[in-house]
């Protein structure tokens, strides 16, 4: 079975207009992915003991995810507020929390026993992933922010390096991502939003249309198509197999709110009406 865990950030995404609040974050997104893609996955991080964090261990332990390594510290768990213009995400204001922390040797024991480490940019991670990536292959998630210097010092340690384009042309998309390859990447994958995505490797350049969608809420499909591509090279499948499947998973993303489901009602100690009376068109 494909084992993968991923450690880093997570958040309670709150949905203005349905008073609701859905774990996520790229690492627990990642986490929950690998889980419905029939993989065997854990999730460290750091939650309160608030209801934002009841709410991410009640998703991840439905889910199955192995969250043995998970803190639960005093401290408000990590929030984003988020507003949606037609279905696409308008993030308003947010919170980190207490869900930065640093690797403990036993977490360091702990990964090294899955195929692969997933991280993202959100995490505060960077000055770890030297030492992840010496003990498993890691999978590290740009986002969108990045820069030629960043990409220089972390793409050396890459087995999957994950890139949210910052422009629509094909173009602007391969020569990202042949510039994050010949820092040293194994693989890289460039999300180009609606217009699919564009993968390499030593296999060579390929491209993915994005799979039609029943378009409901874009969160959490670019963590979709990562987990999914994450999934399908180290299980081994060929770039157009894991590609075509990535670009399916993402498109069901889209067809329901939150990331990864498992909606509540908003419980913060933050005064949401407020936000909400400041941006009445979201």
């Amino acid at each position: 079975m494909v084992k993968i865990v991923a450690m880093g950030d997570n958040v309670v995404d709150c949905y203005l207009s349905r008073d609701t609040m859905f774990p996520g974050g790229n690492c627990l997104n990642v986490s929950v992915f690998i889980r419905k893609f029939g993989g065997d996955s854990a999730y460290l991080g750091a939650i309160g003991h608030d209801p934002a964090g009841h709410a991410i261990v009640e998703a991840l332990s439905q889910e199955g995810v192995d969250i043995s390594h998970l803190r639960r510290i005093e401290g408000p768990t990590a929030y984003c507020i988020i507003g949606h213009r037609n279905a696409d995400r308008v993030f308003v204001t947010f919170d980190l929390g207490i869900s930065m922390f640093e690797p403990s040797e036993e977490d360091f024991e702990f990964i090294s026993g899955y195929d692969a480490v997933q991280i993202g940019q959100s995490s505060g991670l960077d000055g770890y992933l030297a030492r992840v990536a010496a003990l498993r292959p890691l999978s590290y998630d740009f986002s969108n922010k990045y820069d030629d210097a960043k990409i220089e010092r972390i793409a050396p340690l890459c087995y999957l390096a994950s890139v949210s384009a910052r422009d629509d042309s094909r173009d602007h998309a391969v020569e990202l991502m042949r510039g994050v390859l010949a820092k040293g990447a194994k693989w890289c994958l460039v999300t180009r939003g609606s217009k699919g995505a564009v993968f390499g490797g030593e296999a060579g350049i390929f491209d993915v249309p994005a799979a039609k969608a029943n378009l409901v809420d874009t969160l959490g499909a670019g963590d979709t198509f990562i987990a999914r591509t994450l999934f399908g090279l180290v299980k081994g499948e060929a770039p157009p197999q894991l590609l075509g499947a990535a670009a399916t998973e993402a498109a069901r993303t889209c067809s329901y709110y939150g990331a990864v489901g498992h909606g509540v009602p908003i419980d913060l100690d933050v005064d949401v009406a407020a936000i909400r009376a400041t941006h009445p068109d979201l």
